[in-house]
């Protein structure tokens, strides 16, 4: 069994996201959830609301224990980019790519 959760249109890059799941993939959910905390990163507050959204799933939706939980896949692809013009000089003009993120966390509960 396991419990999902996802959240899509985060305005921050796939690559800057990449680096803060990288840290919690495979982690006790505790343990993910302080390294996500601790973490100085702009990425860090939706994969943190992310993992605390699929552990409420896991504990409402199918009753699983929070304390046995880990994050057995945890991911990130690019959602939808927003082009944007940079004025520059003599007139032209450069184009700026705002990227977006789509995160999904995976959570199972460890066989005692």
């Amino acid at each position: 069994m396991e419990a999902r959760a996802q959240v899509k249109h985060v305005r921050i890059a796939p690559r800057k996201v990449k680096i803060v799941i990288d840290l919690v993939r495979n982690k006790p959910l505790d343990v993910a959830l302080a390294i996500v905390k601790n973490t100085p990163k702009a990425a860090s507050e939706p994969v943190y609301k992310l993992l605390k959204s699929a552990a409420a799933n896991a504990e409402n939706n199918f009753g699983m224990n929070k304390d046995n939980l880990y994050v057995s896949e945890i991911f990130v692809g690019p959602g939808p980019t927003l082009k944007r013009v940079m004025p520059r000089a003599q007139g032209r003009a450069f184009r700026i790519l705002k990227r977006t993120s789509h995160i999904t966390v995976v959570l199972k509960e460890k066989e005692a």
